[in-house]
């Protein structure tokens, strides 16, 4: 009796070991669409209000973890009895990143929406405030449905090999420490300087070096944040054509080895643009079609 207990507490043990080191694999694989995602949905949580930014980042991160939800399941099911059909939802996925991207770059340059500012700076009544941080959070909340389709098919691909048990719990695993992990990190960013003015207000009741070392690393994350949420829309802008071109690029066997004599990365940022351009092309083509409909 005792023996078939300590047997049982073995078998655990192994596997949380297997799930340990299969997880950590999963993570390093998806580690560059991790680090896309973090640069997309932090430049998606900024310019909102300062009072409406963790809200409105909670409103999303529960978006992510239901989309986690919809997918974890689905995926299990599409590995199992339909896995070719993995391929082309991915696909459909780089084309609404590529697009997402280009749309961005499209409205820099466009005369009419140069420069935008944030979206509690242009709009002052607020039922519209609303509407509009409503319609910011479920673009979010989509794209994010799209990179979180990338991830959990990146960390289904390293188990395809392990028992079925073994691949939801691994994969569920990534799933949410990624949600948690790159979410965490963006309530960080958004609320740098809220941070920062504390630690200056904290200063002031020491001497010495001590209110040095506070008041600098106050000051330094207040002037930083602009910096940061500039960079991040030009990065995240990035990020989503590099993800969207990476899906073409590493699914459709042709256009991997037309572009294979490139660097990965240009390959990448190539197919995106191109894609997202002809994507964008073909909205601003239609767009008058549905509107006379409506």
């Amino acid at each position: 009796m005792t023996g078939g207990f300590f047997a049982i507490l073995d078998d655990i043990g192994v596997l949380l070991d297997d799930t340990a080191a299969m997880s950590k694999v999963a993570v390093q694989k998806t580690a560059g669409v991790l680090g896309d995602d973090l640069a997309v949905n932090a430049e998606k949580a900024a310019g909102f209000h300062a009072s409406r930014e963790l809200p409105v980042l909670w409103a999303i991160t529960k978006g992510s973890f239901r989309n986690k939800i919809i997918l974890l399941p689905m995926a299990f099911l599409l590995s199992a009895f339909a896995p070719s059909w993995i391929i082309p939802i991915l696909l459909i996925g780089g084309v609404y990143l590529s697009f997402e991207g280009a749309e961005k770059i499209y409205d820099y340059f466009s005369p009419s929406q140069y420069h935008p500012k944030p979206l509690a700076e242009t709009i002052e009544n607020e039922d519209d405030l609303l509407v509009g941080e409503d319609n910011k959070i479920k673009s979010a909340i989509l794209t994010d449905f799209i990179l979180s389709i990338e991830i959990i098919v990146i960390a289904l691909g390293t188990v395809t090999h392990q028992s079925i048990m073994m691949q939801v719990i691994i994969v569920s695993l990534v799933a949410i420490l990624a949600t948690i992990g790159v979410y965490g990190i963006v309530a960080f960013i958004v609320r740098m300087d809220d941070m920062g003015f504390g630690l200056i207000q904290i200063s002031e009741r020491f001497i010495g070096w001590r209110k040095f070392v506070y008041q600098k690393t106050g000051e330094i994350l207040v002037s930083a944040l602009p910096k940061v949420v500039k960079a991040l829309a030009v990065i995240g802008t990035i990020a989503m054509l590099l993800v969207g071109g990476g899906i073409f690029v590493h699914n459709i066997e042709p256009l991997h080895h037309a572009l294979e004599s490139l660097p990965i990365l240009i390959a990448e940022l190539s197919s995106g643009l191109v894609i997202g351009f002809v994507a964008l092309g073909v909205e601003k083509l239609l767009s008058p079609v549905f509107h006379k409909g409506s």
